[in-house]
């Protein structure tokens, strides 16, 4: 958001999942949707700005690309680990059911955001903190949600509770999470076997561990490619909490 652009309209035009997420975040003494260089920031802690992003990394590029030359920067994204689904009639209000969708999110979901700019990652002053997170989800049957949902819409997010962080400060951290087991070089098929996901996550993965520097390009083997790890990574910073909204 520009700084030159409503405050009442930007807070009302939040989700409360976003919403919920920067009070739950917020510390005191920050400053909230605060002007930076141009440009209103979630959160400024002391000399940090504070971003959380809940989809569309993209719509950030040239926000970061600004902010990071003088500040340091973290970019808070949840991935729903746990998520219940709660089906509203055409009225908006009147309940039809609730369930726990099957569906559990890793930290490993936050690869098909970072594949828009894996490159910061790298940057000394960025930070990527990645918030596992139950989540209710509303859809309402108004016929005009996407064909994989039959036509309902997915009307609003809201957080039941906070459950695990994890801190990634640079390259190495991402290359923590390569599996101890995964022998080199190796493809992003075995890469998608060792972690137990389709080989398109896979590639996502890859690439961005290669644009970020945690792996490199060696070789390769008929049509896949083989990558290695470049330096002995640490364990990647984890905090257990869990919080409410």
């Amino acid at each position: 958001m520009n700084a030159t652009a409503s405050p009442t309209i930007g807070t009302y035009q939040e989700k409360s999942l976003h919403a919920a997420l920067k009070s739950w975040y917020a510390a005191p003494g920050d400053k909230a949707e605060h002007a930076v260089d141009g440009f209103v920031a979630d959160l400024v802690r002391a000399d940090e700005v504070i971003e959380i992003q809940t989809r569309n990394f993209a719509a950030l590029k040239r926000k970061l690309a600004a902010l990071l030359p003088r500040h340091r920067v973290r970019l808070v994204h949840p991935v729903p680990s746990r998520k219940w689904i709660v089906r509203l009639d055409r009225d908006g209000a009147t309940v039809l059911s609730r369930r726990r969708s099957p569906k559990r999110g890793t930290v490993l979901d936050v690869f098909d955001e970072l594949v828009s700019i894996p490159h910061l990652v790298a940057h000394p002053r960025f930070a990527l903190e990645v918030l596992l997170v139950e989540v209710e989800e509303t859809r309402q049957q108004d016929g005009r949600g996407s064909w994989r949902r039959r036509g309902w819409s997915i009307h609003d997010q809201t957080l039941i509770g906070v459950e695990r962080q994890h801190l990634f400060h640079g390259p190495a951290d991402f290359a923590a999470l390569l599996p101890a087991t995964l022998r080199e070089p190796f493809t992003s098929s075995q890469l998608a076997a060792r972690f137990g996901v389709r080989r398109s996550q896979a590639q996502k993965i890859a690439y961005c561990l290669r644009h970020m520097g945690a792996i490199e390009l060696v070789g390769k083997r008929g049509n896949a490619y083989l990558y290695a790890r470049r330096d002995q990574a640490p364990t990647p910073r984890e905090i257990d909490r869990s919080a409410t909204a």
